[in-house]
């Protein structure tokens, strides 16, 4: 049996602002122990659950924050940018996966909450539903007939895993006081919690029959310019004053569609004023 842990880091508890998840920083230092532990804490309850195989994906940022040094299980490491399928590189032959530290998308409520770019996106939607990037990521998972069997983060997050992976352990390391605050569980806590957990999961994983179908993604950004310029992309349209949207037939190309709207958008801004 082979589980993938997708990992992120907004969602480990203590992270409340952007200098805790910053590569380089001095907060970005400090909780990257914090981070890897709760993935290693995943990884040892997963072993003891009678997962075989264990896949770690670097989820963050630059996707190189954890620290292998650290880990105690057999484990491989997915480190580095630039993957096919980003968060969700390992996914295509695994028979379930643990979205951990994962965080509430742009416009929600949620500590750090954003969906790929820090601000410049302010929503997105999938099939009509508000998205983060949990529910975007979950269903790249169904599309291989991979289930979501464990969520971590802080309460938000795991509230809205109900929706999109019903039967998934959740595990809320810290609650929402706001964007930049929450209250939150000790280190020594969540490792408990997340290895308990992890282990419960692994009684969920097993390959189900995939879900093949068309997906239409909006997204909508904090200046029109930005609507504008994501339209090079073929297939991408505007609709709204600040609000693209396309439609493809499968979850695999709308999340690569996805990212290169993301990455265009990104490269058109220019330094920060006002």
């Amino acid at each position: 049996m082979k589980i993938l842990v997708s990992a992120d880091m907004e969602g480990a508890t203590g992270v409340t602002c952007p200098d805790d998840v910053l590569p380089g920083g001095p907060g970005w230092e400090r909780m990257r122990p914090l981070f890897t532990d709760e993935v290693n804490a995943a990884v040892e309850g997963l072993h003891r659950g009678g997962a075989r195989e264990i896949v770690v994906n670097d989820a963050h940022w630059s996707m190189r924050n954890l620290m292998p040094e650290r880990f105690e299980w057999p484990v491989t490491v997915i480190s580095g940018r630039h993957k096919e399928l980003s968060m969700m590189e390992g996914v295509r032959d695994a028979d379930a996966v643990v979205f951990l530290g994962y965080h509430a998308g742009a416009g929600l409520e949620g500590v750090l909450a954003h969906t790929y770019l820090a601000n410049t996106i302010t929503g997105v939607w999938l099939d009509g539903v508000r998205a983060s990037e949990g529910r975007l990521n979950a269903a790249v998972a169904a599309e291989f007939g991979v289930p979501v069997i464990m969520v971590t983060g802080d309460d938000k997050t795991v509230e809205e895993a109900r929706d999109y992976a019903p039967k998934a352990v959740g595990i809320a390391v810290k609650d929402y006081i706001s964007r930049y605050a929450a209250a939150c569980r000790t280190p020594k806590w969540a490792v408990r919690a997340i290895r308990k957990g992890a282990a419960e999961a692994v009684a969920l994983a097993g390959r189900r029959a995939p879900v093949a179908e068309p997906h239409r993604i909006e997204v909508e950004f904090d200046a029109e310019h930005l609507a504008g310029a994501v339209t090079v992309i073929p297939g991408v349209e505007l609709a709204g004053e600040r609000r693209v949207a396309f439609e493809l037939a499968t979850m695999y190309e709308a999340i690569r569609c996805f990212k290169a709207v993301t990455q265009i958008a990104s490269a058109s801004l220019e330094e920060q004023y006002g």
